[in-house]
């Protein structure tokens, strides 16, 4: 089964090594119809603390690496391989 990617903003960066992500998703609310925002933060590893608030992050699964991290963030993305 392949590991599962995520992208979402860094809400916080306090920990050593650690970052939380919001990732915002949208459903279809059975009863209203109506398009709803839900979110969810994860606790992902950040092994040379690269990221900052209000950057956003890309994360996969990986092995738990402790109580809460069981996602890891991907290196940055550059301006040139983007385009």
């Amino acid at each position: 089964m392949p590991k599962r990617i995520l992208e979402g903003v860094v809400v916080s960066d306090k920990g050593d090594k650690t970052i939380v992500v919001r990732v915002e998703r949208t459903i279809l609310h059975p009863v209203l119809k109506k398009i709803v925002r839900r979110s969810k933060r994860y606790h992902a590893h950040d092994e040379a603390n690269t990221y900052k608030i209000g950057e956003r992050a890309r994360i996969i699964e990986c092995a738990p690496k402790s109580k809460l991290k069981t996602w890891e963030v991907l290196p940055k993305q550059t301006a040139q391989s983007a385009s």
